[in-house]
């Protein structure tokens, strides 16, 4: 890549974006050609011809706004730039969304600045780019393959976490009854408990789920 690379970020906190914008504004070869409050702004810009190279997304854009995962999703949909989440969430809920939407990096925002600035670097090469935090969480998850929850199983304990009844979980992830409750079944011997309510409780103490 010829020149700095081109990154734009994407957080509903003005102080955030002005953090982050000093962080990478101290090296030569990154520069921030744009901070958005929020990734419909971000979707029109690349729907406009924008030329980024990075984009920094924060999970969650404040009430009424699309949300991190959804925005990352569209962005690498449409054949955008890759998506490095900056995040202060870190549960196996929040990680494994991301990565499905085809996030190719995530760290939080406690994260050294040598690591935010090797992510960005990292993903404008094409390379994934995990903080500690989350590496280690994947880690845990490849060594007990057989505990760790698919990803629709976590979208099954999130509605759970809601308080949506099975019917409800199945028209909100156009799923059939009897699938809902295969996948609850698994769920709850996965977490090793017998009811809907323990295990919500287990998954938030877990990190599968936010506390």
């Amino acid at each position: 890549m010829s020149g700095p690379v081109r990154v734009v970020i994407v957080d509903d906190h003005p102080v955030v974006r002005a953090g982050l914008r000093a962080v990478l504004g101290a090296g030569e070869d990154i520069e921030v050609v744009a901070d958005l409050a929020r990734g419909e702004d971000l979707l029109a810009e690349l729907a406009r011809g924008a030329a980024f190279d990075v984009v920094l997304m924060d999970l969650q854009l404040g009430p009424g706004a699309l949300g991190g995962v959804e925005v990352t999703r569209r962005v690498r949909a449409a054949g955008g730039p890759p998506v490095v989440v900056v995040t202060t969430y870190d549960s196996d809920a929040d990680v494994v969304a991301a990565l499905d939407a085809g996030a190719g990096g995530y760290l939080l925002k406690d994260a050294p600045t040598e690591d935010l600035v090797a992510a960005v670097r990292a993903a404008a090469a094409g390379r994934t780019a995990l903080g500690p935090a989350v590496q280690e969480r994947l880690v845990d998850r490849l060594r007990s393959p057989a505990t760790a929850l698919t990803a629709r199983e976590v979208e099954v304990l999130e509605r759970l976490a809601l308080g949506d009844s099975n019917e409800a979980i199945a028209a909100a992830l156009f799923l059939s009854r009897a699938t809902v409750k295969t996948h609850l079944v698994h769920i709850y011997d996965k977490l090793g408990v017998t009811s809907r309510t323990a295990a919500v409780a287990r998954a938030r103490s877990r990190g599968i789920l936010r506390a």
